[in-house]
């Protein structure tokens, strides 16, 4: 299920991240009085009125004069432009109308995307600043007076927001399997597309991050339709310089909101890194099916369990995605190139899998049964029923008498349960847990 996307762009210091953090309703971006504190876009998902959709701050920008504040926002509203459903100009009420304000709507307003105009900290909407006319200018659209800070027309924006989304978005798409392959720079996201589209479609250069944006390429293997999205390489925070760069790891994560399935390479010469973990753990909480692809495997100097032990390796390092299958291959070889798309399909048919009911409390009960509930105070934890509600990824609602007692360690228990009596191979499961008579939400 792809969520529509929805991008914050503005100057630096309008209060683009403390709107971030109200909308999603946690601290997730650094609000700090000082521009340019946000060092990438932050990325996290969203919901109003039971519409989800993926929110991007902007942030970013790092000026040292007013040149390179409206250079960097061009690049910021052309991304923005690149990929959102929406995006929201935000402004600053007390500093009035401002040159690069200028430029940059001069850019959205010929996007053709809706993009909604905001000012923000404006404290009393009944005494609006002097000069908020003035923002009348850019002809985007009638300014939107907020104060993100004090929570002030946010519901109406929201409305705005939502109702402005395509139609069908968020709901389920064709049967074409979407796939984004992500990963560090220069471990061969590029050199593998271009493997299974037998012809160079995507840029090859052995410089790390010659990929800039995110490119979609449709493809068809075994009668079954893909599109393949490749991605700019996700580098360390140390050695984004660019902004450019920056800009790119954003495009990789609104790339992996988009798909059904990840393919994250790692370089077999290098192992799993610290990079590699964060990436995946994007992935990971995205909820997306993921397979550890192992290029230049050609390049590795083997013995008689080097790929065993390599996959123990993954399985350390990557221990909150045990569920992750691996991949070994060499692109430059052309070895198990096409293993790739055959897993693709598998995870992306595990992800949309659908569980009996009466098959899935029965597991539940026997894994009871197995092993008891958990108690606290002479009070034992107790699971009344069980039903799958959701897919891509899986969804299991439990109604069970105490939410407390359901210690982590048993949700585990039994998230394992469920992957040996049914699979989820390359899927992540997500888990909600309700106490008896508590309505959904």
């Amino acid at each position: 299920m792809s969520k529509p996307i929805v991008a914050v762009v503005g100057r630096p210091n309008v209060g683009k991240s403390t709107f971030f953090n109200k909308i999603v309703g946690r601290r997730v971006s650094i609000v700090e009085d000082t521009p340019g504190v946000t060092r990438d876009r932050i990325y996290a998902e969203a919901e109003w009125n039971g519409i989800s959709f993926a929110l991007i701050d902007t942030g970013g920008i790092e000026p040292d004069s007013e040149d390179v504040i409206l250079s960097q926002m061009r690049e910021q509203a052309q991304v923005a432009m690149d990929m959102a459903d929406v995006i929201l100009f935000m402004v600053d009420g007390k500093d009035g109308l401002t040159h690069a304000d200028r430029e940059v709507g001069n850019m959205l307003r010929r996007t053709g995307k809706k993009v909604i105009l905001l000012v923000n900290k404006v404290d009393n909407p009944r005494n609006l600043p002097e000069d908020f006319y003035d923002f009348y200018e850019l002809g985007i659209g009638e300014p939107v007076p907020v104060s993100a800070a004090n929570m002030l027309n946010l519901g109406d924006v929201l409305d705005e927001i939502t109702g402005s989304f395509p139609e069908g978005a968020g709901t389920e798409e064709e049967e074409e399997i979407k796939v984004a392959v992500i990963g560090k720079p220069n471990v061969g996201k590029s050199s593998l597309i271009n493997a299974l589209l037998g012809e160079k479609r995507v840029i090859v250069s052995p410089v790390a991050g010659t990929t800039r944006d995110s490119i979609d390429t449709p493809f068809s293997w075994g009668g079954d339709r893909y599109m393949l999205i490749d991605t700019a390489g996700i580098r360390r925070k140390s050695k984004v310089n660019e902004d450019i760069e920056r800009y790119s790891v954003i495009r990789a994560v609104a790339a992996i909101e988009r798909c059904d399935v990840c393919l994250l390479m790692i370089d077999a010469q290098e192992g799993v890194t610290e990079q590699d973990k964060k990436i995946a753990g994007v992935a990971h909480e995205a909820g997306k099916g993921i397979i550890v692809v192992v290029n230049k495997w050609d390049l590795v100097k083997k013995e008689t369990n080097t790929m065993r032990d390599f996959k123990r390796e993954i399985e350390s390092q990557l221990q909150f995605m045990s569920y992750a299958p691996s991949v070994f291959i060499s692109v430059k070889e052309k070895q198990r190139v096409f293993d790739v798309i055959q897993m693709t399909k598998y995870v992306a048919e595990k992800r949309a899998l659908r569980v009996p009911t009466g098959q899935l409390n029965s597991l539940v009960t026997d894994a009871t049964m197995m092993k008891q509930p958990p108690s606290d105070k002479g009070r034992r934890l107790k699971i009344y029923y069980a039903a799958q509600v959701g897919v891509k990824p899986p969804l299991f609602s439990f109604q069970i008498n105490k939410r407390e007692l359901m210690h982590f360690s048993y949700a585990r228990y039994l998230e394992n349960k469920i992957r040996e009596g049914f699979g989820f191979e390359g899927t992540s499961i997500k888990f909600v847990f309700r106490e008896k008579g508590e309505k959904e939400q």
